[in-house]
């Protein structure tokens, strides 16, 4: 982790999120005398973002209304084009934990994939290789299974994704197996 955020810089920080159930497993750690995930970590040097980041992810993730399973094939999709170690590896821990096996396999094999998860991350990789030029086919596609509503909330998930990958990137933040 490129930044230094101290014990006191996390405990002020949480400070702030103490209602927030998006902080649950994290208030726990730093309760019982550990440090949060690194990408949590860092976002405690400013804890205006920490407060922005709790109150996306309930909106997205984990909140949200799409079934886990297409939230961690986008996620994992947008991580591993990114080259997010961090969320790669997070997600993979995450993704065992609601039954899916050998998620990022999974990407390769998209005829093992729901139809949902197939769209979700064809949505995903055309989003991030140009958002201009999504096809017709494509979108009215995915707006077919997945309606406004749940096109919007996707949509939201990639770009939410793709800049926790730039965050944890550029600060290299890591994960060091601690979900799993």
């Amino acid at each position: 982790m490129r930044v230094s955020v101290s014990r006191e810089q996390v405990l002020k920080a949480f400070e702030l999120v103490e209602q927030d159930p998006v902080f649950s497993n994290s208030r726990k750690i730093v309760k019982d005398g550990g440090m949060p995930l690194e990408m949590i970590h860092a976002m405690c040097a400013n804890p205006e973002v920490l407060q922005g980041f709790g109150a996306l992810s309930s909106t997205l993730y984990p909140g949200g209304s799409l079934e886990s399973e297409v939230k961690e094939i986008v996620i994992l999709a947008a991580s591993r084009e990114n080259q997010c170690q961090f969320c790669m590896e997070s997600h993979v821990d995450l993704a065992a934990a609601v039954g899916m096996e050998h998620p990022l396999e999974l990407l390769d094999l998209p005829d093992q994939l729901t139809t949902r998860q197939q769209l979700a991350m064809n949505w995903t990789l055309a989003v991030m290789q140009d958002s201009n030029r999504i096809s017709d086919e494509l979108f009215n596609q995915v707006h077919e299974c997945f309606g406004d509503d749940g096109i919007i909330e996707l949509t939201m998930l990639v770009g939410y994704i793709n800049m926790l990958n730039m965050f944890n990137n550029a600060l290299q933040n890591r994960y060091h197996g601690e979900i799993s």
